[in-house]
């Protein structure tokens, strides 16, 4: 029977699961809520991945399993042997023999996106940060420090400088394809009123505007100008890490999620390294699996 690896790719907000040839071929795959130890408690945790991992499975013998990577944000969890052990009984459960090691979520979305070894990701979600990885190695990064000191470019920078700019907007009694986007969701017709409305949220939730932001490019001159600061900012990030000769791999919902900040971005690391490959990620559980596969192949 053909070998199989697994990769997981496991998050505060949901957990998947992808079983793949050694080759990439997919043969199994699987969904579940949140399963990061950081952000729930491991028995819920352990409970999710188990779920996702179970229906990746279904149909399948777990003895042709030789390798599997969990791709996960907060590794360092895993070095609690509480935290370690329960997630080592969830493989057992599932009927897996072989290790199951977890690796950084940046290092996973860079192997999602090439199958070159060493090379450069940037990441846009609800952060943002550039690092260059080498294997299963991040040998160096840059921003991704949280919405309070950096994450530029990142979505919850999107939906903070363009909350910032409609709020003046409403001031000066102006009107337009943004003011009309982000009143949509947040509500208010006076400036007092939108400003009490942001307030009232939880800050990371004007992540939630970015897709807002780059939706109303098209007809709003501010909105534009706010997508080509992010660009500006993203490629600023991924150059304090980029060596000549990288590919730069576009990760994260915001960079993936379609053209509008996208291109602006391709474009301009092709103004600076003319020549250039950006390839764009594929779903975490992809890289996850690359990595498990590479680690069998090269032994």
């Amino acid at each position: 029977m053909q070998d199989l690896v697994l990769g997981l790719d496991v998050g505060g907000t949901a957990s998947r699961a992808l079983v793949t040839t050694l080759d990439g071929t997919p043969v199994g795959s699987g969904v579940a809520g949140a399963g990061n130890p950081v952000g729930v408690p491991v028995e819920v945790a352990c409970a999710e991945v188990s779920t996702a991992l179970a229906a990746a499975l279904r149909g399948l013998d777990p003895a042709r399993i030789v390798a599997g990577v969990l791709g996960i944000a907060g590794t360092s969890r895993f070095g609690d042997p509480a935290v370690a052990g329960a997630f080592d009984a969830v493989w057992r459960a599932a009927g897996l023999s072989c290790p199951v090691r977890p690796i950084g979520d940046v290092v996973v979305a860079y192997a999602a996106g090439t199958d070159e070894v060493t090379g450069t990701v940037l990441i846009s979600g609800t952060g943002a940060i550039a690092a260059r990885i080498s294997g299963e190695t991040m040998l160096s990064s840059a921003d991704g420090m949280g919405w309070l000191l950096g994450d530029l470019g990142s979505g919850f920078w999107l939906g903070r400088t363009a909350a910032t700019a409609v709020a003046r907007e409403l001031h000066a009694g102006r009107d337009g394809a943004l003011v009309r986007a982000l009143l949509s969701v947040l509500p208010g017709g006076s400036a007092d009123a939108f400003v009490t409305a942001v307030h009232e949220r939880p800050p990371r939730d004007l992540a939630k505007l970015a897709p807002l932001v780059l939706g109303a490019v098209a007809d709003d001159p501010i909105a534009a100008r706010i997508a080509d600061e992010a660009a500006d900012h993203l490629v600023a990030t991924a150059a304090e890490v980029w060596h000549p000769g990288d590919p730069v791999v576009l990760a994260g919902s915001v960079l993936t999620g379609g053209p509008v900040l996208r291109d602006r971005v391709r474009e301009r690391l092709a103004d600076r390294r003319p020549g250039v490959v950006v390839p764009i990620a594929e779903a975490g559980t992809v890289g996850a699996a690359r990595l498990a596969a590479r680690g069998v192949l090269a032994d």
